[in-house]
């Protein structure tokens, strides 16, 4: 995979304008060997539209599994994702809606089991973020609106979820490296990433009796559309990582894979990080 020198400098409209981005997010590997690993299986990822969520989606379609998405608003990424699906093999049922909406939880899960009649790995991946360089610039309005769809659905979805999942399925979380270091331009963000952390940990807990693996991934920077829609500036993007560069979208879901198969059996309240080499505790 060659490295970008580079990010343009640029801001989407949407997060979910994939099409729009310089260079392309990399969401599977033309190295990537498949085996089986979720043959039967099915999965509902939430923002499975485009960056993480969609290179999951590819990566589990690929291993066997047939894929539900959920997106608020952008069809023709959706779209492009069930394509990707498709073309890996599988069947990808989308759903569109706003998770914030307690209702349309309760609704995503419910059609994912009309359509497919199993739920075996749930992602919980659907996130926002508003840089702020100040906390007096933080409204009272987009502190509401960032924790109630990066942190509240990851309980409504879960709950309805776990009525229809039983022993030997997993829930992944997706995280940040920001949960773990913190971030000066994303305080409510990285708020809402550490609680995803303590969520992750307890649930794990909770549902070890019941044989049901909870497990995350904190990705670092990772180039997706959420990142040219939020950031004014993206040219020296990933560049202070060890590894001197952003990574893809392509190299994050692999772990994923591996905390929804076998392989990880005996992982639980764990997180995975994906972050370009940055040292961090937990």
């Amino acid at each position: 995979m060659s490295k970008p020198s580079k990010f343009p400098d640029q801001k989407l409209k949407q997060p979910g304008d994939q099409h729009k981005m310089n260079p392309e997010p990399e969401i599977i590997s033309k190295k990537y060997k498949s085996a089986n690993k979720l043959k039967g299986k099915t999965a509902l990822i939430t923002g499975g539209d485009s960056g993480i969520g969609r290179s999951v989606a590819v990566h589990f379609a690929r291993e066997g599994a047939r894929v539900a998405i959920v997106y608020l608003e952008e069809d023709k990424d959706a779209q492009k994702t069930r394509q990707l699906v498709e073309d890996a093999g599988s069947e990808c049922l989308l759903i569109c809606g706003d998770l914030k909406k307690e209702s349309f939880c309760r609704q995503a899960v419910n059609k994912c089991i009309d359509h497919f009649e199993t739920l075996n790995i749930l992602v919980n991946n659907a996130a926002v973020q508003f840089p702020k360089d100040d906390i007096k610039d933080i409204s009272s309005q987009q502190l509401k609106e960032t924790f109630e769809t990066n942190i509240y659905p990851y309980y409504l979805v879960t709950r309805e979820a776990l009525d229809h999942m039983k022993a030997g399925d997993v829930i992944i979380n997706t995280s940040s490296v920001t949960a773990y270091r913190g971030s000066k331009h994303l305080v409510d963000y990285a708020g809402t990433k550490g609680a995803i952390v303590a969520f992750t940990r307890s649930l794990s807990g909770m549902l070890a009796p019941k044989k049901i693996r909870v497990n995350g991934v904190a990705p670092g920077p990772i180039w997706t559309p959420l990142i040219p829609a939020t950031f004014d500036d993206v040219t020296d993007f990933g560049q202070d990582t060890p590894m001197g560069r952003a990574g893809q979208p392509s190299e994050v879901a692999p772990a994923y894979v591996f905390l929804a198969s076998e392989d990880s059996s005996y992982i639980t309240g764990q997180f995975i990080h994906v972050n370009g080499g940055e040292i961090i505790g937990g």
